[in-house]
């Protein structure tokens, strides 16, 4: 963050999302969302939403007519709304990602025909367990179909992390693959992450990225 650029000189975003860490970014000029597992953001300004991705997914979708989009970052395909009532929990899913995102979108202002989605993620980075990455991918295309939604591009799979930054007003995407690892901290912090939301009840946030 440049020095002296407070979080209240950043663009207003939606009472909703003041949870998201935001900040400046003078390398790009653009102030940008950092969203972790379980969370999305949904934007009408000209922002960046970036995030790091190892077997889970992210889903950016706008409206390029309305002028809006987001992304979202989801580990596990399909919860149970019994046992995910709050947002942070239900988003950690991807039925419920992408419900509550594109309902966002359309509560604000955009328009289901004009939807445009671009996917990644989904690497098998996690030793020893299922390919949560691939189930994932399934889940994320077999939703696009039903959906009836337009699916305009894509970078998923592989045996690496990934590193995205998504600018919704636009609907460019910049996409680093972490391919020369000098170390486990994505794979580690997956296999974390997957073992705590699977195995017991989380409470608040949980950071998987820094």
């Amino acid at each position: 963050m440049s020095v002296g650029y407070q979080r209240e000189n950043l663009p207003s975003c939606w009472q909703e999302f003041n949870h998201i860490n935001r900040y400046w970014d003078k390398t790009t000029g653009l102030s940008t969302a950092k969203i972790l597992p379980g969370e999305f953001y949904v934007t009408a300004h000209n922002e960046a939403i970036t995030t790091v991705l190892g077997s889970c997914i992210s889903a950016c979708v706008r409206d390029p007519v309305a002028g809006l989009g987001g992304m979202n970052h989801f580990m596990l395909p399909i919860g149970n709304s019994a046992s995910s009532s709050q947002q942070e929990d239900a988003a950690r899913y991807g039925n419920f990602a992408m419900e509550q995102m594109i309902n966002d979108i359309l509560r604000n202002g955009g328009n289901r025909d004009n939807l445009e989605i671009k996917i990644f993620g989904g690497g098998r980075v996690m030793k020893g367990v299922t390919d949560v990455g691939k189930k994932n991918i399934n889940f994320v295309k077999e939703y696009i179909i039903l959906e009836q939604l337009n699916l305009l591009a894509e970078d998923v799979g592989g045996n690496y992390p990934r590193k995205v930054m998504y600018l919704p007003k636009t609907g460019k995407v910049k996409m680093k693959k972490l391919i020369s690892k000098h170390n486990s901290t994505v794979e580690t912090r997956d296999e974390t992450y997957f073992e705590r939301i699977t195995h017991q009840k989380t409470e608040g946030e949980i950071e998987l990225f820094d």
